[in-house]
């Protein structure tokens, strides 16, 4: 069940982040097909997230340091550009319109979850 209100938080939050983002757009035909392409789309996001970011990190941790931290936006904006990148490849109506919209996005989106699961209980706490 967690898993399932994370999902939802997440694409939310990811709608949200089309509406306050210039360049990150998700662009259906019908409503129908912008809510599955926002569903998708934020089930890639979970999954890249999952997978890679802990490499990256292991890998990248000199550099996590060497930034205090600030080297996690440059690598969350190349995610989402990952996922952009995944999403045209599966011909979903999300489009990112390159670097600092990503940055943006990652930021906004980051945020709109964090504050969401604050709110939103995921687990029988």
């Amino acid at each position: 069940m967690g898993l399932l209100i994370r999902w939802a938080i997440n694409a939310f939050a990811l709608w949200v982040t089309t509406l306050v983002v210039p360049g990150v757009e998700v662009a259906g035909a019908t409503t129908t097909r912008t809510v599955v392409a926002l569903l998708v789309v934020a089930l890639i996001f979970g999954l890249v997230n999952a997978i890679l970011k802990p490499i990256i990190k292991v890998l990248g941790c000199a550099l996590y340091i060497l930034t205090l931290g600030l080297f996690a936006l440059v690598v969350n904006a190349l995610l989402f550009l990952l996922v952009n990148w995944i999403a045209e490849q599966a011909d979903l109506p999300f489009h990112v319109d390159g670097f600092w919209a990503a940055f943006w996005g990652a930021i906004v989106m980051g945020l709109v979850s964090w504050a969401l699961s604050l709110v939103v209980p995921d687990r029988g706490d």
